[in-house]
């Protein structure tokens, strides 16, 4: 049985080394390249934000073709999404197109949990590293003061006059920060006497979980932020009217705390070409995809886009074709579903500990899970590639039974070493995303129109997305379907949150599940972002850390270096 020759054999240095070792380019020069040379905000040698006049002065350029990368459902053994992403950008523009990726922001939470750093990996990277994976340019710190502030005013108003009756058993807006921390997820606030406001229950979800990030995700002006803003639903009173941060004249304070947080960042990749990393939504509890600003400024400077959704094509890819297309106007040329050959065994059962082995009878359990992520892309109608990132393991009869497997598919399914190379690593994989774009003729549609009930629309993801049988809630909930549909709210698309871990809602159910139900928790209203988000089975909006952290490995040496960051 062949091995694939592969320069993933090599045993490479930490990720933080090898971008600590790569010489940056000033980030003028990386501007340079966009045709945006004089038009940046500074935030020191090697990053900038980009002026939002510039954006405006840009809207009626013609657009670049728009590339989405999204998965497999991922697994322990991982996919690299984000890598794959970053050396896509770099392999188009190896083979002579214009090409920028977009990225979301890293969360710290995830950063010093599960999985250190989150800029890419080997020689696939965005730079500065260290930067991006820790402070960057702030924004997410805004985000998190804009979401405390309206809890704060909140509070304060139950505290003082309360005059617009809000019922502290109603409140629904709580607090925020970066770090997963779940000793918050639950909490009671105001308690110590009459000076310390009104004891009641409260929570804290994780930053980018915020609606307020969402927001900043969906808005390409600091009005139109602020109008979201304005619509936030903060409570409820006895009479169950909703109370917004427009009620308690909070969204102008809260703009101008976003105001410079809405300017997309541009820093660079490993090779010097351009990325646009901004806002960082989480896939499995909100919409999962990095700013329309940043992504349409990049569609009016590039000839191509690379942009990702979060986690599996079933949350990520969904929401941002349900949710992010639909309210932006914009739609991918083609998609990119990142596999691997460890990871399609890992979903036929094999242990972890042994994905370095040949086994064809797992794989071919595993591959559905990959053919199940195809179709759903196909019901958008759009044309796809499959990026194998590839390991020194996998061998050549394992990737053309992959390709036997999916033949029917019509899809092109490219091994890529962009990991252990590079952009040249994937200019096999580039070729194949150009071919694809430039003669393949789409069909997008939306997987629900408007009119839906927002019933139909959860029932439709969970059966068509999914291959769920049935979706389970009670009657209290289904009332608040109702209800949501009856106040004006029904035309809203649908948020789901779900573990990322299984096509279904249990995380031990691999490959492709079936025959199962989908049970709902809970539904939020979140009138800002723009859409309805939907719970299910025990999903979490504020995560925990692991038993062994990422922070303990993280630390900074005698030469003032950081150590242990991935």
């Amino acid at each position: 049985m062949a091995t694939i020759t592969s320069q993933s054999t090599r045993t490479l240095p930490p990720d933080i080394e090898i971008a600590r070792a790569t010489k940056m380019l000033p980030i003028d020069d990386v501007a340079a390249k966009l045709g945006l040379a004089g038009d940046l905000e500074h935030y020191g040698k090697y990053k900038a934000k980009i002026p939002l006049d510039v954006y405006h002065r840009l809207s009626g350029a013609p657009t670049g073709k728009l590339v989405l990368v999204t998965a497999i459902t991922p697994t322990p053994a991982g996919e690299g999404k984000t890598t794959t992403s970053i050396g896509l950008a770099d392999g188009l523009n190896r083979i002579g197109k214009r090409a920028t990726v977009c990225l979301r922001e890293p969360s710290s939470g995830p950063c010093f949990g599960m999985k250190g750093g989150a800029a890419g990996g080997g020689y696939s990277q965005v730079v500065p590293m260290e930067d991006i994976n820790l402070h960057f340019t702030g924004d997410l710190h805004a985000i998190g003061l804009a979401h405390n502030l309206l809890a704060a005013v909140l509070d304060n108003h139950l505290h003082h006059t309360n005059e617009l009756r809000i019922d502290p058993r109603r409140v629904t807006w709580g607090r925020v920060m970066d770090m997963n921390d779940r000793a918050l997820r639950n909490i009671v606030i105001g308690l110590g006497g009459a000076s310390n406001s009104l004891p009641h229950e409260s929570h804290f979800d994780i930053t980018v979980a915020s609606e307020v990030m969402a927001i900043l995700c969906l808005s390409e002006s600091v009005q139109e932020l602020r109008e979201r803003c304005a619509r936030i639903i903060v409570g409820y009173t006895r009479q169950k009217k909703p109370v917004t941060a427009a009620d308690l004249k909070c969204h102008g304070a809260m703009a101008v705390l976003l105001k410079d947080a809405l300017k997309p960042n541009l820093v660079q990749t490993l090779e010097g070409n351009p990325a646009f990393v901004h806002g960082g939504p989480f896939a499995n509890i909100a919409h999962g995809c990095n700013s329309v600003v940043a992504t349409k400024l990049s569609m009016r400077l590039s000839e191509y886009t690379v942009t990702e959704a979060g986690f599996g094509a079933d949350l990520g890819a969904e929401k941002f074709l349900n949710i992010k297309c639909r309210k932006a106007g914009i739609k991918p040329d083609a998609v990119v579903i990142v596999a691997t050959v460890r990871a399609l065994k890992l979903h036929g059962g094999v242990p972890l500990a042994d994905l370095g082995k040949p086994n064809i009878e797992a794989l071919d359990k595993g591959v559905e899970n990959l053919k199940k992520h195809i179709e759903n892309i196909h019901r958008f109608g759009l044309p796809v590639v499959v990026a194998v990132n590839s390991f020194s393991q996998d061998t050549q009869e394992e990737i053309a039974f992959i390709q036997d497997k999916c033949a029917y598919l019509s899809v092109k399914i490219v091994p890529s070493e962009h990991w252990g190379e590079g952009g040249r690593g994937a200019e096999d994989l580039a070729r194949a995303v150009v071919e694809v774009v430039e003669h393949t003729k789409t069909d997008f549609s939306l997987l629900y129109p408007d009119t839906c009930t927002l019933w139909q629309k959860v029932g439709i993801i969970c059966r068509e997305i999914y291959g769920a049988t049935d979706v389970l809630a009670d009657k209290a909930l289904r009332d608040r379907f109702h209800a949501a549909q009856e106040a004006g709210f029904g035309e809203l698309p649908i948020c789901m949150a779900k573990t990322q871990y299984s096509l279904s809602t249990d995380p031990g159910l691999k490959g492709r599940p079936k025959g199962f139900d989908v049970p709902l928790r809970d539904m939020r209203v979140a009138a800002g972002a723009g859409f309805v988000v939907v719970l299910t089975g025990d999903i979490m909006t504020m995560p925990g850390l692991p038993k062994v952290p990422a922070a303990e490995f993280i630390d900074i040496n005698e030469q003032g270096e950081v150590v242990g960051l991935f």
